[in-house]
């Protein structure tokens, strides 16, 4: 799973990286147009960016910039970060219009804290075009990936959506395996390269 670099702090507007299509859905059906996805990391934040050229359908309660649960019964492009040494990881929600979740989990599907809890450092941005086609962002602290997952070259990852609600196609960057979608398989995540942006 590859993770561009840059040596210079980056801002929202200004993000030039390359993104990489996910073309085919859980089962092996061609998806198009195809979803597109990056991640980029400064020396502060990692930026995880998603978009689509199609219209999304959006959680009624979610809000640009705000914490909201169950994005994922919605439009949704997910992030998972795990720490293949302790098999935690966090999963990240981002709706098309910035709308955000996460959570922390100890094994597949166990949950950290019961509860909902917003990361007040966490940013979200999303340019939403009149077509419907849609760009959004998520900016997470370093420092808070590497307190909690230990972040750094051993870690894996995987980008994940959930699109053309309500007959959800489900994509996956890393190979799951498995009949039906089910995201939660940190033993299944891709290693994380570190390379600069190219130039």
């Amino acid at each position: 799973m590859t993770i561009f670099t840059s040596a210079a702090p980056l801002e929202w507007g200004e993000l030039d990286v390359p993104m990489f299509g996910l073309g085919k859905d859980w089962h092996g059906g061609d998806f198009q147009p195809p979803a597109g996805f990056s991640m980029v990391m400064d020396h502060q934040r990692l930026w995880f960016l998603a978009n689509h050229r199609k219209p999304a359908e959006l959680h009624p309660r979610s809000r640009p910039g705000a914490f909201q649960a169950e994005l994922w019964r919605y439009d949704v492009a997910e992030l998972f970060i795990a720490d293949p040494k302790s098999g935690r990881y966090f999963e990240f929600n981002l709706a098309p219009n910035g709308a955000w979740w996460t959570c922390e989990f100890t094994a597949p599907r166990v949950r950290a804290d019961e509860l909902e809890i917003a990361m007040p450092e966490i940013a979200t941005f999303a340019e939403l075009s009149p077509d419907g086609s849609w760009l959004a962002a998520m900016a997470i602290p370093l420092d808070l990936l590497r307190a909690r997952l230990d972040f750094g070259p051993e870690s894996t990852a995987n980008v994940t959506m959930i699109l053309e609600t309500p007959q959800q196609k489900f994509l996956s960057a890393a190979k799951l395996g498995g009949t039906e979608p089910d995201f939660h398989q940190p033993q299944a995540f891709s290693k994380v390269v570190l390379t600069p942006v190219p130039k």
